[in-house]
């Protein structure tokens, strides 16, 4: 028996000095070498680590030095000076899951191909690291991030796990191409859910606060969200700016703050924005709201070719539509001011009155073209219920037949500009006159035109103006069809006989002052000529009482013997 004491205590011995030694060894390079190989050549990662150290004075940690990890064949998925793993008894049920993990100053690439990753821990903790996170929904780099995920329990597609507590501060943060800096992040993942309870960062040599939620239909919900003296550029035209936002399932924002702005884009840009938003929901292309509110100023906004300085908006949203409680802006060196509202049934907006004065503007060379294409598809009709003009000038440069109106004043009641998404005088009266204009190099006063408009005609009941020496009136009738059957009635008296050349009428056989009479029809129609569609008579006689009489027929002229 005695001997058997001694055999099982010899051997005792020898398996604590063999611990021993592989203690020892395992903490050496040679021994961190092979546990690296066997790891490597025995599963489905590569492992390779210098140094592995453990102190009884801290008996639960391991500590793996210069640190390489991940899958065979791959990128690595972690990269790091020092590797603190954090050991408990669970370790005797599930060796796998560590109670900490801490990874000091080095790069961790998480993407769908790298999870899941083989362990787990009740805490992950980050020092002085950089994060990427590619190939995902949320496009992510970040540098000098120190945090934590607690549990971090990663699956396949979800390297943070369902459900744990984040947060995280980093040096920098890019996601999905917007720069940021000094970034501060808590918030916790539930599911699909992600409740994001403080974001805070630089942005754009400016800041963002704020508070978020991202649903399990993948919508966000940003409860509170302002940003102040944000200075951005951007390499994206307006439409493709907000783009991401059009790609969510749904938005909906509960306040958004922006304060003393500046954007700017290749056709666009802010100065000095401020920005209240408050209740509106985004989703589908459409938006909804119960009661909503929006107040915007800023000192210029630039798009294409619109240039406003000063503007102010303040609407307000409904179910029923958008209440615009206020538009001013200088525009073109005047100044420009309505109210209304935008009806969701319809589509249509309604303007209650619009004020437009002093205003010195030069028409898009391609306003013609503008002018037909089709409205928008959230606006149907654009009715004016009260419009005012004063002190205008307007300016078309189109060589083929330029003209300008100075001093442009005018009003009208209930004019219908919109109809089907078509530009257009669908309904309504309007009377402008000016000081003098020109139109196609010829000078005249007092130009005056007073019109009334319904589902069929536009009937022009008035259109006069002084020449040099007389006075021209008409009256004319344009058809609503497509074929714009237009017809006009003129009369001049003591008037240039060549007046109607520049209007495209042939050059007279008599000269001199007189009285003329024309009548004439034609069809204006877009992209189509329309001399060809026109028929006339003209009579004309010159102060030596010489006349003559033509006839246009399909754009011809006869003139009687």
């Amino acid at each position: 028996m005695k001997f058997i004491g001694k055999l099982l205590i010899w051997i005792l011995v020898a398996v604590l000095i063999a611990i021993l030694a592989l203690y020892i060894l395992v903490q050496t390079r040679w021994g961190a070498s092979q546990v690296s190989s066997w790891i490597t050549v025995n599963t489905d990662y590569e492992l390779n680590f210098d140094l592995m150290d453990h102190r009884f004075s801290s008996p639960s940690h391991i500590i793996l030095e210069n640190v390489t990890f991940g899958r065979d064949g791959k990128p690595a998925t972690l990269v790091a000076k020092k590797v603190d793993i954090g050991l408990s008894s669970r370790q005797i049920t599930d060796p796998l899951h560590m109670d900490t993990i801490t990874l000091h100053d080095g790069t961790l690439n998480l993407s769908p191909q790298t999870a899941p990753l083989p362990f787990q821990a009740d805490r992950l903790q980050l020092n002085n690291m950089a994060f990427n996170s590619p190939n995902t929904e949320w496009d992510l780099s970040a540098q000098k991030v120190t945090g934590g995920v607690s549990p971090w329990e990663p699956k396949a597609g979800k390297v943070l796990g369902n459900n744990a507590q984040i947060q995280m501060s980093a040096g920098s943060l890019t996601l999905n191409g917007v720069p940021t800096s000094n970034v501060l992040i808590q918030g916790e993942l539930n599911g699909k859910e992600v409740v994001l309870s403080t974001i805070g960062a630089d942005m754009a040599r400016g800041s963002l606060t704020g508070t978020a939620r991202r649903n399990a239909d993948g919508g966000w919900v940003i409860d509170t969200m302002r940003l102040n003296d944000i200075r951005l550029q951007s390499d994206k035209s307006l439409a493709d700016f907000f783009a991401p936002i059009t790609t969510l399932p749904s938005l909906q924002i509960g306040r958004l703050e922006v304060t003393d702005a500046r954007l700017q884009g290749p056709d666009w840009a802010v100065t000095d924005l401020d920005l209240s938003l408050r209740n509106l929901t985004l989703s589908k292309g459409d938006w909804q709201s119960q009661d909503g509110r929006l107040s915007m100023n800023a000192s210029e906004f630039i798009y294409g070719s619109l240039h406003l300085f000063d503007p102010i908006l303040n609407a307000e949203f409904s179910p029923q539509g958008v209440a615009l409680r206020q538009f001013t802006s200088r525009w073109e060196g005047g100044m420009v001011r309505t109210s209304g509202n935008w009806l969701r049934n319809g589509k249509a907006l309604v303007l209650d009155d619009v004020a437009v004065a002093g205003l010195e503007y030069t028409l898009p060379q391609n306003w013609k073209t503008l002018w037909m294409d089709p409205l928008p598809e959230w606006l149907n009709g654009v009715t004016l219920k009260k419009f005012g003009l004063s002190r205008n000038l307007v300016i078309d440069i189109d060589p083929a037949f330029p003209w300008q109106v100075t001093s442009l004043d005018g009003y009208g009641a209930n004019l219908q500009l919109g109809k089907d998404r078509q530009w257009g005088v669908w309904g309504g009266n309007a009377t402008l006159n000016g000081a003098a204009a020109t139109f196609n190099r010829v000078d005249v006063r007092r130009p005056s035109m007073a019109l009334a408009a319904n589902a069929s005609t536009v009937n022009i009941t008035e259109l006069s103006a002084f020449t040099e020496k007389g006075i021209l009136e008409a009256t004319g009738t344009v058809s609503q069809l497509p074929q714009r059957q237009t017809t006009i009635s003129l009369n001049g008296r003591g008037v240039p006989l060549n007046v109607l050349q520049q209007w495209g009428w042939p050059a007279l056989p008599v000269s001199g002052d007189g009285n003329i009479q024309l009548t004439a029809s034609g069809s204006v129609q877009d992209k189509a000529p329309l001399k060809p569609t026109v028929n006339g008579k003209l009579k004309a006689v010159n102060m030596d009482k010489q006349q003559v009489e033509q006839t246009m027929v399909g754009g011809v002229i006869s003139t009687a013997p």
